[in-house]
């Protein structure tokens, strides 16, 4: 059977492949096993990166797809995000704390201490990097648009929270993992936050795919939503307000990759995990 990480990685465009030899061969494996680990409760979840004044489609509904999945799992996921992102999680049911351009850090100490959260999870969302700055990937500064959620995961070992950091780029959360990488091999200007466990993807919502997928195995139920469902969300989120991170263009593309590709890939996966649970179930 094919590796989820060679899944996750196809088509790559922005040299994450340079990435893979610095990090374990089933490092997406590895970040499953950690969240399947925990003790089912509150999952805080941050995503929503903006471009052209919206949130791109690039990690919504990847976010969501494995929210589904942990929500099945017993967890309550809550997503962490700007108020103007709220009504993309809302129209699956799913919590939001809004989180404020220009919070400080308190803020988020005291929702650790209000929700007691078991683990969080990162999907393409804009950390802090070496240049104190939060930055898109053209080198434009987006801190006015950037609610500090990286704060949560810098302060998360406080609390002996594990954390999950899901990038297709160089300036999400937990690239500060390979940051020294990124800056050599890249030439790119890196995010330094840290996380537990990074996983890298050609698209960041492949990388939460890869996740659902192996959470599904481990499961040894199969909980990732179809494809069917990933590309009526996104329909909905476009609908909403959110464009391609590539293009601007309000379509249902993700990095400029059209819906044949997000289409194969999540059918990839959901090939490995049926052929997966269906060799467990004939030992």
């Amino acid at each position: 059977m094919e590796r989820i990480e060679d899944i996750i990685l196809r088509h790559s465009q922005r040299g994450m492949t340079k990435l893979r030899p610095y990090m374990d061969a089933d490092y997406c494996r590895l970040a499953a096993e950690e969240i399947y680990s925990w003790k089912r409760g509150v999952v805080f979840l941050t995503t929503g990166f903006y471009v052209a004044g919206y949130p791109e489609t690039d990690g919504p509904t990847g976010t969501a797809v494995l929210a589904s999945v942990l929500r099945d799992m017993g967890f309550r996921p809550v997503i962490v995000t700007e108020p103007e992102n709220a009504e993309l999680f809302t129209i699956r049911g799913f919590e939001v704390i809004p989180a404020e351009v220009g919070v400080e850090a308190g803020f988020f100490h005291q929702m650790i201490s209000e929700h007691q959260p078991v683990g969080m999870i990162s999907v393409e969302r804009c950390g802090l990097n070496a240049e104190n700055d939060y930055a898109n990937m053209r080198g434009v500064s987006i801190r006015e648009h950037n609610a500090p959620t990286d704060v949560l995961f810098q302060i998360a070992p406080e609390y002996s929270i594990a954390t999950v950091g899901v990038g297709d780029g160089g300036n999400e959360i937990g690239m500060g993992n390979v940051a020294d990488v990124i800056e050599k091999d890249l030439s790119l200007v890196p995010c330094v936050v840290k996380v537990d466990h990074l996983v890298i993807a050609s698209v960041s919502n492949w990388g939460a795919y890869g996740l659902a997928a192996y959470l599904s195995i481990l499961d040894g139920k199969h909980l990732m939503p179809s494809y069917d469902w990933a590309a009526d969300y996104m329909k909905e989120t476009v609908e909403i307000g959110s464009v391609d991170g590539i293009t601007h263009e309000r379509v249902t593309h993700v990095d400029g990759f059209d819906e044949s590709v997000e289409q194969e890939i999540l059918d990839a996966l959901a090939a490995e995990i049926d052929a997966e649970l269906a060799q467990r179930a004939a030992v």
